[in-house]
């Protein structure tokens, strides 16, 4: 028992310090190059072009990173608990498709032209009202049904889609360019209220998660075996449900849709270092920021000046690990 917690220590820390890495790589890479060792040192000068890049541009997008990749990395661990099936991420409950037909129908109509702030929220109005219907059409009168919600979760998702592919075939090519771009993901958001709405949002989302750790643990020998322990099942998973969707919703409309982040990074760290709950919450948020700001370096260097989407780079990388991982490994469908 003492060796298992001296084993998680020493892999937060290896986390932590890939992180930091990860960290410095982003803020000294670009169009604009930035010494590693002279990056405290253009902090401290404000009137250089350096630090208006740093300040203005790279730690903002660094901050989402963290946000965004660590909230779907986070969300999707929590649903592969919920549903004791490691192949859920958060996606596939219609949370993004609702959001992406939210999205087009504000650029459609016209009405993003109002504010800049019009895309995410119609973004995050889609994403909940998808939750919404989602739980409803679920709810039976034993309760609330996980198998129900993950079916109907996958339909809603197809419906939505059907929706906004109807909406592009109908608009302008501008409007189109807009949706496609906006489907595809990017950092690229200079709003910080949104930014401190998606990075507190997401830290709040870990901290809550944690109370849930035991029964998340519980539930991996099913619900009824849950019932028996103590667990109060409905409770747990109409709670955990909702703050996966939040997050979930929230890195949607700030980001867009990002990819294989929410079903890659947790389904790693569990071959890792197992499938306790206590130690998977804090290294998926951890493992899903890492790999969401290498992204995005990547995404915004290969090609400079120009930059790729960075659901291309999450797409393309973690489709590749993912077939690489589940190819090799002997027991990647279990969870218990």
């Amino acid at each position: 028992m003492q060796r298992k917690y001296i084993n998680w220590i020493f892999f937060i820390a290896a986390l932590l310090l890939l992180l930091l890495i990860s960290v410095v790589i982003s803020l000294s890479s670009g169009e604009v190059k930035i010494s590693r060792t002279e990056l405290f040192a253009v902090l401290s000068d404000k009137n250089s072009i350096e630090y208006t890049v740093l300040t203005k541009i790279r730690l903002p997008r660094l901050i989402l990173a963290i946000a965004v990749g660590g909230g779907l990395s986070l969300s999707g661990a929590i649903l592969q608990g919920i549903y004791r099936n490691p192949l859920v991420e958060p996606y596939t409950l219609g949370i993004s498709g609702g959001a992406a037909l939210g999205v087009a129908i504000a650029i459609v109509f016209g009405f993003h032209a109002a504010s800049f702030v019009i895309l995410p929220i119609s973004g995050f109005v889609g994403a909940m009202i998808t939750l919404f219907l989602v739980y409803f059409l679920s709810v039976k009168k034993g309760g609330l049904s996980v198998n129900s919600m993950l079916l109907i979760g996958v339909m809603v998702s197809f419906v939505a889609s059907a929706a906004m592919m109807f909406l592009m075939s109908i608009t302008t090519s501008d409007n189109l360019q807009s949706i496609v771009f906006w489907v595809m993901g990017s950092l690229d958001e200079s709003n910080m209220m949104l930014i401190k709405i998606a990075i507190y949002s997401s830290l709040a989302g870990l901290v809550l998660t944690y109370f849930f750790a035991q029964p998340l643990n519980a539930l991996r020998l099913g619900e009824m075996r849950a019932k028996h322990l103590g667990i109060n099942t409905k409770v747990t998973v109409k709670l955990l449900f909702i703050v996966a969707s939040l997050l979930t919703g929230i890195a949607v409309s700030v980001a867009g849709v990002i990819g294989f982040v929410g079903l890659v990074i947790p389904h790693l760290i569990r071959l890792i270092i197992g499938n306790d709950y206590r130690i998977i919450i804090g290294s998926s948020f951890i493992g899903g920021a890492i790999f969401l700001i290498l992204s995005d370096t990547v995404a915004r260097t290969i090609i400079s000046p120009n930059e790729l989407p960075i659901g291309v780079i999450t797409g393309f990388v973690g489709g590749l690990v993912f077939i690489v991982v589940l190819s090799r490994s002997k027991s990647h469908f279990k969870l218990n």
